[in-house]
């Protein structure tokens, strides 16, 4: 079957141009491939790209933005059988990070050529699909403040965690993992199904995206004046390791806390109530992947 690739842009994401980077996909992509690019021009506008994705016979989604771009399509095509490729031009790329891909527009584009692909889970979040990792606690508040932040990129968001590191308080949460029920104060809870938020910082270094399973990390209240440490371990990928940390594996699980309030999936912030139910959905999404990508 002949590949058809559409290019969904997200004109806001990154710092480049879209005509900037409509110009280099042109470039790069050999004429013997079809493909077509399309500008997300807004919220509604998206229904129309579904339309046109799913009616057209589209093989591939490919995603130009950062993790709310890759997000969003990656919802549209999971349990599809579209593929899902993306070129990253955001913040954090903690998706195209972890299937291996490159972060230089030029090599990515020549990797989405080549379409070596395999097949991850995915997981949800009170039904929305999610893909890296969801949560609740500091990380939830510190995505909602960078979402109404007017600056964007990584040095906007160390800037405003490091600013709330002195401002947030730890909250009462219960568990339900694998039939058992307990209470944890907690920072902050991440369910992982992938490594890393993004930029290479590994809260769940050894989640895999194909293994079926979550890896729920609880980070415990903590003196602020160890946080370095704990930075430590984690861009060390041995967040496991630290002290403060306390980590558990399951298919699905819940949440309760005291009151609603902010998660996160991918990322992106959500307003949503006390109880939140996560679910493991096993080799969901099919997706391009690069050359340090290791299959399980």
């Amino acid at each position: 079957m002949q590949r058809k690739l559409l290019f969904i842009i997200n004109p806001n994401a990154g710092k480049r141009m879209p005509d900037t980077i409509m110009d280099i996909i042109r470039k790069e992509i050999p004429a013997h491939v079809y493909y077509q690019l399309v500008v997300w021009k807004n919220k509604d506008h998206f229904d129309e790209i579904t339309q046109i994705l799913k009616s057209q016979d589209y093989t591939d989604a490919i995603a130009v933005g950062g993790d709310g771009t890759v997000n969003r399509v990656a919802a549209t095509v999971v349990n599809t059988g579209i593929r899902l490729g993306i070129v990253p031009v955001g913040s954090g790329n903690g998706l195209a990070r972890s299937l291996g891909l490159s972060m230089q527009i030029e090599t990515v584009i020549r990797q989405i050529v080549q379409g070596r692909s395999v097949k991850i889970d995915s997981g949800s979040v009170n039904g929305i699909p999610f893909f890296c990792t969801s949560g609740v606690g500091f990380d939830a508040h510190i995505g909602g403040l960078f979402a109404a932040s007017v600056k964007r990129g990584l040095s906007s968001y160390i800037n405003i965690t490091m600013r709330e590191l002195l401002r947030y308080r730890a909250k009462t949460y219960t568990l339900i993992i694998n039939g058992k029920e307990f209470q944890r104060k907690a920072f902050l809870i991440t369910v992982a199904n992938a490594g890393q938020y993004g930029n290479d910082f590994y809260i769940a270094p050894q989640a895999s995206m194909q293994d079926g399973i979550f890896h729920v990390v609880i980070i415990k209240p903590f003196n602020v004046l160890k946080v370095w440490g704990l930075l430590r371990r984690i861009l060390g990928r041995q967040a496991f390791l630290a002290g403060s940390v306390e980590t558990h594996t399951a298919s699905e699980l819940t949440i309760v806390r005291e009151e609603e309030g902010s998660i996160h999936f991918d990322g992106e912030p959500y307003l949503t109530g006390k109880k939140i139910e996560f679910r493991n959905l096993p080799a969901s999404l099919e997706v391009i992947v690069g050359e340090l990508f290791t299959a399980v």
